[in-house]
């Protein structure tokens, strides 16, 4: 079991983006920690950011990860990177807590859950879909739609101008659905284990650029599970799509769910009925006091990196199916 033994949870950020604003107003407004450096990889967001939250900089993660006197860390940064930050993290006898994707190869996720196991440190991979009011409403609803057989899952998301960011990169962002790894955890947390995967994905190339660089991508995937339930996952984002769409459908012998946005209906024959879904703010803060109470009170936090580690290896096999144009069969 890991206990801190500090009361002030001395805390790190790397990064300087959304999720990580979002974690540094968790932890500034938490009696139980102290915000004491940030580093990121652009200098006038780093300034402004420490700015806003009153925190010290530094120059690189490397600094950051071996100071002393840090208890724990959190990683929200460019996908290609968090694997091997997470691991020098560890190493370095912190507790971390990395935005998905922990990495974006099986091998390295595997390696760091391995090693943080070894140290006894805590490694959280954050899943805020998973306690978030959308996923909770379809648990508590799904009983009453019978036997599910097929759901489908479409997040689009247009953009207009797209810039040149590690998130139209593809080695920086990485394969779609590795990225985007909460599409097909949601799934593998309601249905369980996948069979197969068929996967197709396309890239537009940003012109009279870098070719590692794109507009847009769009991928599909489709999920054979082992209990005979079947998915399809549309992922798409970029200047060639003209409206955003986050549609979600569950099909049961005795009826349907669907979502579209965070409006849900439950369909029984001729009867429709509104699904009350808590709004999503406050996802970050709270999976932020679940991380402290762990640490400090040892109360069990609602996932263990191992479930987020077989999505990845779901979205490994649809990488590969994308590249070699066949199914792909799951151990």
């Amino acid at each position: 079991m890991i206990i801190v033994d500090s009361v002030l949870l001395k805390v790190g950020i790397i990064g300087t983006g959304y999720a990580a604003k979002k974690r540094a107003e968790a932890i500034k407004s938490d009696r139980r920690t102290e915000l004491l450096v940030v580093t990121g990889n652009t200098p006038v967001k780093l300034q402004e950011f420490c700015q806003t939250y009153a925190v010290e900089a530094v120059d690189s993660w490397s600094e950051l990860v071996n100071l002393p006197q840090l208890d724990l860390i959190f990683i929200c940064t460019i996908n290609q990177g968090c694997g091997a930050i997470a691991k020098a993290a560890i190493l370095a006898g912190k507790h971390v807590v990395v935005e998905y994707p922990l990495a974006l190869e099986v091998e390295v996720a595997e390696e760091v859950i391995e090693l943080a196991a070894a140290k006894q440190k805590l490694l959280h991979v954050e899943h805020i879909e998973i306690i978030g009011g959308l996923h909770q409403a379809i648990k508590q609803y799904l009983p009453q739609i019978g036997k599910v057989f097929h759901a489908s899952y479409t997040t689009i998301a247009a953009q207009h101008p797209v810039e040149p960011n590690w998130k139209y990169h593809r080695q920086q962002f990485g394969f779609p659905l590795s990225a985007a790894l909460s599409r097909i955890h949601r799934l593998t947390d309601l249905f369980g284990t996948v069979e197969q995967v068929t996967c197709n994905n396309r890239y537009w190339n940003l012109p009279n650029s870098d070719s590692a660089y794109f507009t847009a991508c769009f991928c599909q995937a489709q999920l054979n599970f082992h209990n005979g339930i079947t998915a399809d996952i549309t992922y798409g984002k970029g200047d060639i799509f003209w409206q955003s769409d986050r549609t979600m459908s569950i099909y049961g012998e005795a009826g349907k769910i669907i979502f579209v946005g965070e409006k849900g209906t439950l369909i029984n024959g001729e009867n429709e009925q509104d699904i009350p879904v808590t709004p999503r703010r406050g996802l970050f803060a709270q999976d932020t006091a679940m991380v402290l109470d762990y640490l400090l009170a040892q109360q069990p936090l609602y996932l263990q990196p191992q479930a987020s580690l077989y999505a990845l290896q779901v979205a490994n096999a649809a990488r590969e199916s994308s590249s070699t144009k066949q199914t792909i069969y799951l151990d």
